[in-house]
């Protein structure tokens, strides 16, 4: 957070609504100008370290209750709703919904709420499920507010990236050994039928650490290194976790849950190191895994977190999913996120196709509604290394990125980025608009069925709308 300015307009304001001031009254106790205040209010200054311990003091708050959720995400987050063809005819651009954000915050986050809620329905929640997701759901907004970018996170587990660096090479003996000296945990693996539902164990009694013989080696270095994050990298991710104000004890721990393992990640791909990795080989799907040992998802995840002020990467989004189509993990990252939001995959989108080939990375352009185009590469993973109890979970992995971007990636060579063949895809039959498509399953929401018993078009639902 040191390196990240604070816009805290929305809080700032509904501090002072709650305590019933004006802006010159409240300027005056700050000992800032009505004006200036009025700057803070509409995001237009970032606060101050000084001017929070002002407020600290004048009205006896924890200044992390400032840094709390913008409405709905933030403008990104709320945009790319709006970008639902159901509000296609509205043409609300982006200084409408600065407005509407700075003029009635607690509406926006109620229609945030709605939109997201309804979205999940027509997937097929109900009931507990819904509440459920409404976690999840929460904890991706709080997720995307920060960009899966967490500063002091990175910082300290490069810092510790180093130290394991200057003990040896195998950076699973060094995390183990680290284990075992700083913390007086030794790791045993379990056979499966010792150790059958678990793939990670801790035994305080025993001062151990038990992992399943299931899990490969990148995933044993990854096992160990979340168990060092959740020892050293407490007072971290406790401050994180408190600061985002979650309603609800499962979302806290949804949240830890994700901060522990972008720790451990982080010390195996240390932010530095792995950048230039990246840019060095044109960010190489086949060549960063081996580097760094670890997994084909671990760097999925991993492009998606390179935001660090001055030593940014490019913004990849990424997505994981079934055979089923059920997705799994959506991060937009420092992307616009329209890739990955919605909550079904078009199935012209070749992150599908990936099951058909096993292992094999399937690149794919593809051209959203709105015209923009990606670069998408998918390939499926399993993620536990070896059958569990008879059954070998897959998934497929995508990572996109904008197409005007991507001409310095190794898995761009010999695409015409800009005037190649390109697939059309949309967010998902319910919510796509495009009438010319032969694979739609489904009318779009919220458009009228037009039914001609003297034609016969590509599809039987014919809608009206441009």
């Amino acid at each position: 957070m040191s390196e990240q300015k604070i816009f805290a307009g929305h809080a700032l304001r509904r501090l002072r609504r709650a305590r019933g001031l004006a802006q010159n009254a409240m300027a005056e106790q700050l000992g800032i100008s009505s004006s200036y205040l009025n700057l803070l209010e509409r995001n237009q200054r970032p606060l101050t370290a000084g001017l929070m311990l002002k407020l600290s003091d004048r009205f006896d708050l924890d200044p992390r209750s400032l840094v709390g959720h913008d409405p709905g995400g933030g403008p990104d987050a709320m945009r790319r709703r709006l970008q639902d063809p159901l509000f296609a005819d509205l043409g609300i651009d982006r200084a409408e919904l600065l407005a509407w954000l700075e003029s009635a915050p607690a509406t926006a986050e109620a229609f945030a709420r709605l939109f997201d809620r309804a979205e999940r329905q027509s997937a097929g929640s109900s009931g507990t499920l819904v509440d459920e997701a409404d976690s999840v759901a929460a904890v991706r907004r709080e997720i995307e507010r920060w960009r899966n970018h967490f500063a002091d996170l990175d910082y300290k587990a490069e810092a510790l990236a180093e130290e394991l660096r200057l003990s040896g090479s195998d950076i699973y003996a060094a995390l183990s050994e680290r284990l075992r000296v700083t913390h007086q945990f030794n790791i045993r693996i379990l056979p499966v039928d010792v150790m059958p539902d678990r793939l990670r164990r801790l035994d305080l009694h025993a001062r151990q650490l038990q992992l399943s013989e299931l899990l490969d080696a990148a995933s044993r270095a990854f096992q160990t290194a979340f168990q060092i994050a959740q020892l050293e990298a407490k007072s971290e991710i406790d401050s994180l976790v408190q600061g985002a104000q979650f309603e609800d004890r499962t979302a806290e721990r949804f949240f830890r849950r994700h901060l522990t393992s972008y720790f451990a990640a982080a010390v195996l791909m240390p932010y530095a190191r792995f950048l230039r990795a990246c840019e060095s080989t044109g960010y190489d799907l086949v060549i960063l895994p081996h580097r760094f040992g670890v997994s084909f998802e671990m760097v999925a995840h991993r492009l998606t977190t390179l935001y660090r002020v001055g030593a940014r990467g490019l913004p990849f989004c990424m997505v994981r999913m079934d055979r089923a189509g059920q997705v799994s993990k959506r991060y937009a990252g420092a992307s616009n996120g329209a890739l990955v939001e919605g909550g079904t995959r078009c199935p012209l989108w070749q992150v599908h196709h990936a099951f058909d080939r096993p292992g094999k990375i399937m690149r794919q352009l593809v051209e959203m509604e709105n015209g923009s185009r990606w670069l998408t590469m998918a390939r499926t993973v399993h993620p536990h290394g070896r059958n569990f109890n008879q059954i070998e979970a897959e998934f497929s992995v995508a990572i996109g990125l904008e197409a005007r971007l991507a001409r310095s990636l190794a898995d761009a060579k010999g695409i015409d980025l800009e005037h190649g063949p390109v697939t059309p895809i949309g967010p998902g039959c319910a919510f796509c608009t495009r009438k010319d498509c032969p694979q739609r399953s489904a009318p779009p929401l919220g458009r009228e069925l037009v039914v001609n018993d003297r034609e016969r078009g590509l599809t039987p639902f014919t809608f009206a709308g441009d």
